[in-house]
């Protein structure tokens, strides 16, 4: 089974219309999930990317504020077949301790992106994103998209942008050259849905967070898709899970006919 590609704006990335997020892979404490879980073992994370890769999923979603995520995916991705673009984010850091803490200064995005890198032990990644609190004008009239434009000039990254939490700082952020917005899209979240027809304008890409609404939508998940891939200018859902079975599931509710 092969899902559709979709380009990621006009960054030259092409990406699977449907992307795995990660948060699952390395944190179970301070999240809004229905219930709680554990921790997959490495065996079933094997599983689980093995069939990612057999159905044509070719992103991860990953961050720092994600736990032992991306360190997770350092060790186990080259136990699987098949090359996967990484997304991974910058801003935000997550201990049980102390919860999440938030840094965009130049120095800490840089920092984090380095840690990044080594982590998954890679040299370059796809996308990287601001990964917002929700103060994103601020975020970015402090200059963090103007540190991680350096970071892609420098070759560390393809593309950047911003996963956002406001319709002002999804504009802000390709009024100064974002490559990629993240949105909220589902539906009960459509407050964003303008960034959609102004990213691809802008010869930007969209990705979507929480399609489903982490766990807690109750609206049939084919006629969600279906809605959200009518929009051409979205490029891939991320849609997080551990369990093999409901990854199928979701790749078996793609519409049919979504135009590359």
């Amino acid at each position: 089974m092969g899902i559709a590609l979709r380009p990621l704006g006009s960054t030259g990335i092409a990406l699977s219309v449907l992307g795995l997020g990660t948060v699952k892979f390395g944190r179970n404490t301070d999240v809004k999930y229905p219930s709680h879980f554990d921790l997959p073992s490495d065996e079933a994370l094997i599983e689980l990317l093995h069939t990612a890769h057999e159905l044509g999923i070719n992103c991860l979603d990953t961050a720092p504020a994600y736990g032992t995520s991306e360190a997770r995916l350092g060790a186990l991705l080259p136990e699987v077949a098949g090359e996967f673009q990484i997304i991974s984010k910058v801003g935000e850091t997550y201990d049980a301790t102390h919860g999440s803490r938030y840094d965009f200064s130049e120095q800490a995005i840089l920092n984090s992106l380095e840690n990044s890198l080594r982590a998954l032990r890679r040299e370059q990644l796809e996308v990287v994103l601001l990964h917002s609190d929700g103060h994103d004008l601020q975020h970015l009239r402090q200059g963090a998209l103007r540190t991680l434009i350096k970071a892609r000039e420098r070759g560390l990254v393809k593309a950047i942008g911003m996963s956002g939490k406001t319709l002002e700082g999804g504009r802000q952020a390709l009024a100064e050259g974002a490559d990629v917005l993240m949105i909220t899209l589902n539906p009960s979240a459509q407050d964003e849905v303008p960034l959609i027809a102004e990213a691809e304008a802008a010869g930007a890409g969209i990705l979507v967070k929480k399609a489903l609404g982490s766990g807690y939508l109750t609206e049939d998940v084919s006629t969600v898709l279906a809605h959200l891939f009518a929009h051409r200018g979205v490029t891939s859902a991320i849609i997080g899970t551990t369990n093999p079975t409901h990854l199928r599931h979701n790749c078996e509710a793609l519409p049919k006919d979504i135009a590359p």
